[in-house]
């Protein structure tokens, strides 16, 4: 199954995944942060679609640094396989990550379940870091959810400054969600970092956000990082 784009009744439905997820549900069920040789990744859009019907995934996300072309490839790959063998692969949802300003620092926001061919979205989809206004935080934000979607700080510990000073922050321009469950390391196999996943759900919760998962694959394979 693709999801193009996002109408409420997909929103809905994405937003009950992300209330589902656990420290369990990455990498072999969903898996929310995937990268593509269109960006910054090694895999090419069909062999994470592979990957991800190979391992059972019930849904995933392709999430290039601004651009969507890979999981424009991805969708195409799907669909194909979908008719060819008569039966439906994973949920397969639009995603980006977009480099944004919060805090006076560099961090990172997912996107999800968003209209690609949205005006809110557009001044993200070209290869390049937004700078000014569009690179602020709650611009980003705002044009995600424009679009749709839904915005979620990724990998909250790996920044300059604290979870505990960018997820209020993040929550106070209106985010739906930080990435919880992620593993700080390279480890094979892959889990999220006990540690860091306590004090970012605390927060996350804190704040009434969803909490999402993904191995943030640059690799070749999509059950870990690199």
């Amino acid at each position: 199954m693709i999801v193009n784009s996002s109408p409420q009744g997909e929103v809905a439905s994405l937003k009950s995944v992300f209330q589902s997820v656990s420290a369990e549900s990455c990498p072999w069920q969903y898996n929310f942060h995937l990268h593509t040789l269109y960006s910054d990744g090694q895999l090419r859009p069909e062999s994470i679609v592979q990957q991800a019907i190979a391992h059972g995934l019930k849904g995933f996300a392709i999430t290039d640094h601004h651009t969507v072309a890979g999981y424009q490839e991805a969708c195409r790959w799907l669909e194909a396989w979908t008719l060819s063998h008569h039966q439906d692969g994973p949920i397969l949802w639009s995603g980006i990550e977009i480099t944004a300003e919060l805090l006076g620092i560099e961090v990172h926001i997912l996107g999800y379940g968003f209209d690609p061919a949205h005006a809110g979205i557009q001044p993200y989809l070209n290869g390049e870091h937004p700078t000014g206004t569009a690179g602020r935080a709650d611009s980003v934000i705002q044009g995600i959810q424009q679009a749709g979607g839904l915005a979620v700080l990724a990998h909250p510990v790996r920044y300059r400054r604290s979870p505990g000073d960018l997820i209020p922050a993040a929550a106070e321009l209106g985010i739906d969600g930080v990435e919880g469950f992620y593993c700080y390391g390279n480890l094979d196999p892959w889990s999220p970092s006990l540690k860091q996943m306590e004090q970012v759900l605390q927060l996350g919760n804190a704040h009434n956000l969803f909490q999402t998962c993904g191995t943030d694959t640059h690799g070749l394979s999509i059950l870990k990082r690199i």
